[in-house]
């Protein structure tokens, strides 16, 4: 009797944990083993390759992501698996919100996760939808994007190395990172002394991986390459239409008024300016300003010469911050003065809030647009709360030009707002919309800063703060601000990424080309969903004036600034699509057995797997390029965009 009563009571202790481990181990759905490499810190900091184990299932579920990690990860996985699921459920046109996804990661040693092992997971989590099986002599780095292609990490060489210990074959990397610059430093002792020299060195990943270990490297472009790869199965891709429209021609009428408006101003500026009894050496200081102003009003009237409307907005309003600068600060007689003008600013901003938030939003294009006005508008709060600032301190000067930058952002947000009213479609969307994709887009914005950090140290510049942020917009419930300040964020780190240690001009130029195309079939994507993404067309036309601005003045500052705006030009066209690479039937011709190795003919950079396929591409705002328009205007913005 007793040991019955003590059956009974192990079996109520253990009750109570039985729906957890069966929601750990589902009986149900398949399985996939696939190791992947990561990188660890060694204790002296050097990066060293490790193979990592993935074990994913995929079960019947309510769309839950469960992950494990042994031992725990530097960087938080949680936010690359669930973007994974996402893209594997829109990739095959499957609900995922029907399935659980369980990732069981395991590494001998800490690594370095995160980011660069969501394009493993995403083919796993695929393999495991459709019971394919996958090559266990195949492994791959990349990070998945929203549209699915791959993205840039770093560690290839350490990666590459891991991947051959445990027996990999092929080596699945991210288009355009075959050539890596690495550190090589050398001792040489003279006399006593010990001289250290350190030189950047290429490293041709596809040659020196086939020569060293017989291991073979393939660049790939997407999510559809890779699976192809490890299970031999092409998914047909989401193809974009043949001829791409990108022009700004709805932007022509407002491009020639608003510089006839801002020419108009400079020259009532000027000559208030001369006519003005201030001190010599201020009317220098506000000559050169004025001279500056009138250099990029005739960048402006170029660009409407050639088409280019939007950055002919963009180029005017550079030159309208300036003009009002000085115009204000001829006004500017006292601190008493500068603070009517800092009301004045912020009877503006709120003028431009109500007016932003009270528009009724219909259609993607639409919300696209209004997005954009509603994040200028925190913009501009931003700006005016530096001017305060200044003013407090008793920095007048700067407080007067962070006050007309605040100005004329905020006009800028009525702009996008009306202009979105003449995209408006028929469905009215819910803001709702924005604070889903706005936390998407922080947890990964957040993934791939904190892995960037992990690996190299604080070289991302404000990319932390820039997180820290977008989550305080959040919080406010600013959610389009937190969008695209965590969008902006996610663009630099990956362009910070994928020019790493390049500084040849040439090298460059061949990916800004590259990022141009992808930025041009994300766009192509969008229209042929009946989408108008008015804001990728217009970045994409201002990455198009840096770019050939860099070819002119073999400038690198214009050509990563181009490079920027077409990650970003690619990642607003697909911007709250809610799914962009389109329902596709995937083929039904499964085989069984382990898929053999398929290594096209062709160079390995030069097709991929699919030579049916067209070319795809894929990404990611940026932050702006930061250049001092001259010493007297601090702060002033290059890449300033309207």
């Amino acid at each position: 009797m007793k040991k019955i009563i003590a059956m009974l009571i192990t079996a109520l202790l253990i009750l109570p944990f039985v729906g957890f481990t069966a929601a750990q181990c589902p009986s149900e759905g398949h399985t996939v083993v696939l190791k992947a490499p990561a990188v660890s810190k060694t204790s002296d900091g050097q990066l060293v390759g490790v193979a990592t184990d993935f074990v994913i299932t995929v079960a019947p579920g309510t769309g839950h992501v469960y992950v494990e990690t042994w031992p725990l990860a530097e960087v938080d996985m949680q936010a690359s698996a669930r973007l994974a699921s996402q893209i594997a459920g829109k990739v095959l046109g499957v609900d995922m919100s029907k399935y659980d996804v369980f990732i069981q990661i395991k590494a001998d040693s800490p690594i370095i996760g995160g980011p660069s092992a969501g394009g493993t997971m995403t083919v796993g989590i695929i393999a495991a939808l459709e019971g394919w099986q996958v090559n266990p002599k195949v492994m791959m780095t990349g990070m998945i994007n929203p549209d699915g292609t791959i993205g840039p990490v770093g560690g290839i060489l350490e990666k590459a190395s891991a991947a051959h210990d445990v027996g990999a074959e092929v080596f699945l990397i991210p288009e355009g990172q075959r050539i890596q610059y690495v550190q090589e430093t050398q001792k040489k002792e003279i006399g006593g002394i010990v001289e250290i020299n350190t030189q950047t060195k290429k490293v041709d990943v596809v040659e020196y991986a086939k020569e060293r270990w017989g291991l073979t490297v393939i660049e790939i472009k997407d999510i559809y390459d890779a699976v192809y790869y490890f299970t031999g199965h092409r998914i047909p891709r989401p193809k974009a239409p043949s001829y791409v429209t990108i022009d700004t021609s709805f932007l022509k009428d407002d491009a020639l008024k608003d510089y006839e408006n801002t020419t108009s101003y400079y020259q009532a500026t000027l000559d208030k300016l001369k006519d003005s009894d201030v001190s010599y050496a201020t009317y220098t200081t506000l000559m050169e300003a004025l001279n500056q102003a009138n250099v990029i009003l005739n960048q402006s009237r170029e660009a409407i010469d050639d088409g280019m409307y939007y950055t002919a907005l963009s180029k005017d309003f550079q030159a309208r911050i300036i003009i009002r600068h000085v115009d204000w600060y001829l006004d500017s007689n006292g601190p008493d003065d500068v603070q009517r003008l800092l009301k004045t600013v912020e009877s503006q901003i709120n003028a431009s809030e109500v007016s932003v938030s009270n528009v009724t939003i219909k259609g993607i294009t639409m919300l696209q647009a209004v997005a954009a006005a509603e994040e200028r508008v925190e913009q501009a709060k931003s700006l005016l709360d530096e001017a305060w600032k200044y003013y407090y301190n008793g920095d007048y000067w700067d407080a007067v030009g962070d006050a007309a930058y605040a100005y004329e952002r905020a006009k800028t947000a009525e702009f996008w707002a009306k202009l979105g009213e003449r995209f408006a479609g028929d469905e009215v969307i819910s803001r709702d919309v924005v604070k889903a994709t706005a936390r998407d887009y922080i947890d990964e914005s957040s993934l791939i800063v904190t892995y960037i950090e992990s690996m190299y140290g604080d070289v991302g510049g404000d990319l932390s703060q820039s997180i820290v942020q977008a989550e305080q917009y959040y919080e406010d419930g600013k959610y389009s601000a937190a969008l695209f300040t965590a969008m902006e964020a996610r663009v630099r780190a990956q362009v910070f990424l994928d020019t790493l240690g390049i500084d040849n001009q040439s090298v460059l130029m061949d990916k800004a080309r590259a990022m141009k195309e992808e930025a041009k079939v994300a766009i192509g994507i969008a229209q042929s969903q009946g989408i108008t993404p008015v804001l990728a067309m217009a970045y994409y036309e201002f990455a198009e004036s840096y770019e050939k601005s860099a070819e002119e003045n073999n400038s690198l500052e214009d050509l990563q600034t181009a490079m920027i705006f077409y990650q970003y030009a690619r990642e607003t066209a697909g911007l709250f699509l809610s799914s962009p690479g389109g329902s596709v039937q995937v083929p039904q011709d499964n085989t069984t057995g382990v898929p053999q190795i398929v290594i096209p003919t062709g160079t390995p950079d030069a097709g991929g797997p699919d030579e049916q396929t067209e070319s795809q591409g894929g990404v990611p705002e940026t932050a702006l390029a930061l250049a001092a328009i001259g010493a007297f205007l601090v702060g002033a913005l290059v890449g300033r965009k309207l």
